[in-house]
C-alpha cells in the first residue's frame, strides 16, 4: 500500500510539472512568440530543469504540438457538452449550431490566452500540418460531422468540406477574438448578430 501511495504521488507530481510546462509554454508563445522563446526560459518559467522538459517533450515543435492538442481538446471537451445526444432534425440543425458558437464564445470569453493561442497559431507553421488535421477531424470531428449532415439535409451549402470548416474557424475566431478584446461589447445581442452572420455565409 506504501508503494501504491509513492507511486500515485511520483506519477502526480510528473504530471503537475508537465502541466507547469505547458502553462509556461502557452504564456510565453503568446507573449514573446514560437521562435523567440526558448525551451530554457519555458523551463525556467515554470519552475523545472530544462532536462525535465526535453523529459516530457523531446523539442520545442512537439512541446507546440501537444499544448496546441490540448488546448483543442479542452475546447472541444467545453463546446460539445452543449450539444443533446439525439440525432438533429433539419429544424434542429441551425439551433444546434448556435449552441456550438455561443459555447464557444463562453470558452473563450473565459480563456483569452488560449484564445489568443489559437489566433496566433491557428495556421502557423509552427503547428505540424498532421496535428492540425488531427485537431480539426479528430478532436473537432462531431463538428464536421454536423456540417456533413447538414449539406446532406439541403441546410448548408454544398461547399468543398475543407473549405466550409476553414471557413467556420476563421468565422468563429475572427467573432471570439472581437468578443476578448472588447469584453464589454459581448451582449447577447451582439453574440447573436456575430452567429446570424456566420450562418448567412453557410446556410444553403
Amino acid at each position: 500500500m506504501k508503494r501504491s501511495r509513492e507511486a500515485t504521488r511520483a506519477i502526480s507530481g510528473k504530471q503537475d510539472k508537465k502541466q507547469q510546462i505547458l502553462g509556461s509554454a502557452l504564456q510565453l508563445f503568446v507573449e514573446q512568440g514560437f521562435y523567440a522563446t526558448s525551451t530554457a526560459s519555458i523551463a525556467r518559467h515554470a519552475g523545472v530543469a530544462t532536462g525535465t522538459l526535453f523529459h516530457h517533450f523531446s523539442s520545442k515543435e512537439i512541446l507546440m504540438d501537444q499544448l496546441f492538442l490540448a488546448i483543442k481538446t479542452e475546447f472541444a471537451n467545453a463546446i460539445s457538452t452543449s450539444l443533446p445526444k439525439t440525432p438533429a432534425s433539419i429544424t434542429e440543425l441551425p439551433q444546434r449550431a448556435e449552441m456550438l458558437w455561443q459555447a464557444g464564445l463562453d470558452w473563450a470569453l473565459a480563456q483569452p490566452l488560449k484564445l489568443s493561442f489559437f489566433v496566433q497559431y491557428a495556421m502557423s507553421p509552427s503547428v505540424s500540418e498532421a496535428v492540425r488535421q488531427q485537431a480539426m477531424h479528430g478532436i473537432l470531428g462531431f463538428i464536421a460531422e454536423l456540417l456533413e449532415q447538414g449539406i446532406n439535409q439541403g441546410v448548408l451549402a454544398d461547399l468543398p468540406r475543407e473549405l466550409l470548416l476553414e471557413a467556420c474557424h476563421s468565422q468563429f475566431l475572427a467573432a471570439a477574438r472581437f468578443f476578448c478584446n472588447q469584453p464589454q461589447k459581448a451582449t447577447r445581442e451582439a453574440r447573436d448578430a456575430s452567429f446570424r452572420l456566420f450562418w448567412r455565409g453557410v446556410a444553403a
